[in-house]
């Protein structure tokens, strides 16, 4: 599945803009980040560096909603981002827009706030009520079935019903429930829930294709196709999304001859074969070590009248890793380019991946690719980070650990807390306690805690009475940072 990033919704502007002025806002976008994420909120109000740093009249909608996209990337604190779109609410230019409000909701419930998304929710159902829609409804209600019981989901969805949306529900956010449930593989609560209310919702076929996509993604290729078989029974037809389905959930369990099968089947019936497919497709190829078909299904893209976007050539690079074929995958990644096409996060991160299985190129080859991904300013994700640090690290290169932690802070990121463990750990071995501890009030001051084993690594590597000081104002200020930060159970409703 291909999901839009906070950086496609840039991309899509980019035609109408000069490179001068990308640039620019690029940088104003890292430097607001940075303001926010720095700030030692909540020992401090941040409304009044807002309102010192960043002018009411900088912010367009569109400038929102990218500041509130990085934030999401970063894993930056809740209550920040809530801060920060109050903030923009202030602007006389124009209203929010549905983006900035559902990213920051998404924020929000991430991190298990849910009292304040409550709060969000009914507070634009009072001033700006075209921002409710099924996307933020499905936003709230995902994070509150992956955090909370069955009950709670249930009595979550009364009440938007009841409180926030003041309408009667129908199909459509019938379809919401389920997914909720569904992304949570809780597969036995979404089809009892499907078996309780189907009869007052009127289930279409994008109800049915939700449930077969939970039973994919829980992993049960026979729960799949026998819901496929009492689907077509009950009298729904299945459409190109119901095969990509089936497709996805064969190539997963390494059955790409049946996934073939099926798309051949797709053709038979006149169903469009979209990209998302293919990319599958091409994808199951390379995890079944069949890199001529993969490149085959990659060539057949332009041949049914489509063009290969990032996803793809990623899955063609991938493919080619897991087959051993370094270099192929590097000249994929230059045909890309050369096609106008820029390499995203999951591009280096498939690469970094190969590199690091490859005798050819190794660990002097991810160091290469990395100096490459900075040149681009690209920031990559979460799961890189941590894989890049751990790599680092365990080679004995803490330079570079703590060379990957700057430049994350430097673009306005706080990298994950696992990031930390490992760089605190190789600092505190090779005697760079200072290191350690700069990272760790970094990482509190952006409205993140440390774990309880980094605190204790910085205990032991600082000692001198300067050093316990600063230990003493750590834990400080991480003991107000908790007193901010939801409890392991927080009531949902």
């Amino acid at each position: 599945m291909l999901k839009k990033t906070a950086g496609d919704s840039y991309r899509l502007l980019a035609p109408a803009l000069s490179s001068s002025s990308i640039s620019r806002n690029r940088t104003e976008i890292e430097r607001v980040t940075r303001i926010i994420n720095d700030h030692p909120f909540p020992n401090h109000p941040i409304q009044p560096i807002f309102a010192k740093h960043i002018p009411l009249s900088s912010l367009s909608p569109d400038f929102v909603s990218e500041v509130l996209g990085r934030l999401f990337a970063a894993h930056s604190n809740g209550l920040k981002a809530l801060e920060f779109f109050k903030y923009s609410l202030k602007t006389p230019k124009s209203s929010p827009t549905s983006d900035s409000f559902e990213k920051t909701l998404h924020i929000l419930a991430r991190m298990r706030y849910f009292d304040q998304a409550w709060a969000l929710m009914a507070e634009m159902r009072n001033d700006y009520p075209n921002l409710l829609t099924v996307k933020s409804m499905s936003i709230l209600l995902c994070k509150i079935a992956k955090f909370g019981s069955y009950e709670e989901t249930l009595e979550a969805f009364a009440r938007m019903e009841k409180k926030i949306f003041r309408k009667k529900f129908g199909v459509d956010e019938f379809n919401i429930l389920l997914r909720a449930f569904c992304t949570e593989r809780e597969m036995k609560e979404a089809r009892s829930i499907f078996e309780k209310l189907h009869f007052r919702f009127n289930p279409d076929v994008k109800t049915m294709n939700i449930l077969l996509l939970g039973f994919k993604e829980a992993g049960d290729i026979t729960a799949t196709e026998l819901f496929y078989h009492e689907m077509v029974k009950r009298g729904f037809e299945p459409n190109s999304v119901t095969f990509g389905i089936r497709i996805d959930g064969f190539c997963k369990k390494r059955n790409f001859g049946e996934a073939l099968r099926l798309f051949e089947e797709m053709d038979r019936r006149k169903l469009e074969a979209t990209l998302q497919i293919l990319t599958t497709l091409i994808h199951g190829a390379g995890v079944a070590r069949n890199k001529i078909k993969a490149r085959q299904l990659f060539d057949e893209i332009p041949e049914r009248g489509l063009k290969p976007d990032c996803g793809a050539y990623n899955a063609l690079m991938s493919g080619l890793m897991k087959c051993g074929d370094v270099s192929g995958a590097i000249e994929v990644m230059k045909e890309m380019e050369e096609g106008g096409i820029e390499p995203d996060s999951v591009t280096f991160h498939s690469m970094f991946i190969g590199m690091m299985k490859s005798k050819e190129f190794g660990f002097e080859g991810v160091c290469e690719l990395y100096r490459k991904m900075k040149e681009r300013s690209l920031v990559p994700k979460t799961p890189t980070v941590v894989m890049l640090m751990k790599l680092f690290c365990h080679n004995g290169e803490a330079n570079l650990g703590l060379d990957l932690w700057r430049y994350m802070i430097e673009k306005g990121y706080c990298p994950h807390g696992h990031a930390l463990d490992l760089l605190t750990t190789a600092l505190c071995a090779r005697r760079r306690g200072d290191d350690a501890f700069e990272c760790s009030m970094q990482t509190v001051e952006r409205g993140r805690c440390v774990s309880e084993p980094v605190f204790r690594m910085l205990e032991t590597s600082l000692s001198s009475k300067d050093e316990l000081e600063k230990l003493e104002e750590l834990k400080t200020k991480m003991q107000k940072l908790n007193s901010f930060l939801p409890p392991p159970l927080t009531l949902l409703i």
